[in-house]
């Protein structure tokens, strides 16, 4: 499936199914995919405006960077449904033998290691675009001050839906390294929680 080329209504449908993919990491994928298309639409509604004349080369900038994170986080939608469908391809490959149930649990080690690489991915992207939202947020256009708050909300809910798959997938891991390893990058990642608090409450001063 290419989620992309959905109509939302559609992706909505397929989201609410039986089906457990797409699910909670192909749902934090579009979260990331909504925060920065909330940027992009600040960033538009700034550039080409003669008070903010200064600040649109920093701006442009600030535009084709999320430009690209969009495309990332909407590739990321996809892949985490493939990757739980590896998942559940080795959960249904044969036990019989003792031979069977290496085979299998070979598959499914390796399945359940790209199904925790790829909400990890989620959450580095969500790093990427929250240091974007901060530099947009004292030099775009301030009527679309609330645009970017949902957007830090937005992200904020994409890292810790993440976050959440990651953790859910390593339980079943085997690997005491790539756990380790992974462990800590997620934790590192993890921190930008704190700066789109941060931007979030800023923005809310600004509102009172």
């Amino acid at each position: 499936m290419i989620f992309q080329e959905f109509k939302i209504s559609d992706f909505l449908e397929e989201l609410s199914s039986k089906s457990p993919a797409p699910g909670g990491g192909t749902a934090s994928a579009l979260m990331g995919a909504l925060g920065v298309s909330l940027l992009c639409m600040v960033c538009n509604l700034t550039i080409g405006k003669e008070k903010f004349k200064e600040k649109e080369p920093m701006v442009k900038e600030i535009l084709e960077k999320a430009k690209v994170l969009l495309e990332d986080f909407k590739d990321l939608m996809d892949e985490d449904t493939e990757a739980f469908k590896k998942v559940s391809e080795a959960l249904k490959m044969p036990k019989s033998t003792d031979e069977d149930k290496k085979r299998r649990n070979e598959a499914l080690q390796q399945a359940l290691k790209e199904a925790a690489e790829t909400p990890l991915k989620i959450m580095e992207k969500v790093k990427e675009a929250s240091k974007l939202l901060k530099n947009a947020l004292s030099n775009t256009n301030p009527s679309t001050v609330t645009d970017l708050g949902v957007s830090a909300l937005a992200l904020k809910s994409s890292l810790l839906g993440a976050w959440l798959n990651v953790k859910i997938n390593l339980k079943s891991i085997d690997d005491e390294k790539f756990n380790i390893d992974l462990q800590k990058k997620m934790d590192e990642v993890l921190t930008v929680e704190k700066d789109l608090n941060t931007i979030f409450e800023e923005i809310k001063s600004l509102l009172n």
